[in-house]
């Protein structure tokens, strides 16, 4: 497996365990994070305040199906599945794009959708 794509698993299971010290070190100090139609951040500051959904009750289950990479781009599909206070569920498939500089996150795109 690349470096790039180790690092896409390292920052995955990071978040699948809520461990923000070990998200952020796979990031850029001015890393962005883009959700279309949900947020825009720029910044490791923004990024470490997006990782945790204040509503959450426990860790996500996040499952990769597939990893694509084409130069300095990773592409990494999969499902999340996450229990909520209150006892909703999030039951979703999404598409991550990673974009790397110098070994680490510098941008990523998170396409979402969630399941009825």
């Amino acid at each position: 497996m690349s470096e790039q794509k180790q690092m896409v698993q390292k920052y995955m299971d990071a978040f699948s365990v809520t461990d923000h010290e070990k998200i952020l070190s796979c990031l850029t100090d001015d890393v962005e994070w883009e959700m279309p139609g949900y947020f825009h951040h720029k910044g490791i500051d923004a990024f470490d305040k997006e990782i945790e959904n204040p509503n959450a009750d426990g860790h996500p289950d996040i499952s990769v199906n597939r990893l694509i990479e084409e130069g300095n781009i990773v592409v990494a599909e999969g499902t999340v599945q996450a229990k909520l206070k209150g006892g909703n569920k999030i039951d979703a498939v999404f598409c991550d794009v990673f974009h790397f500089r110098d070994g680490k996150i510098s941008k990523l795109t998170s396409y979402v959708m969630f399941k009825q």
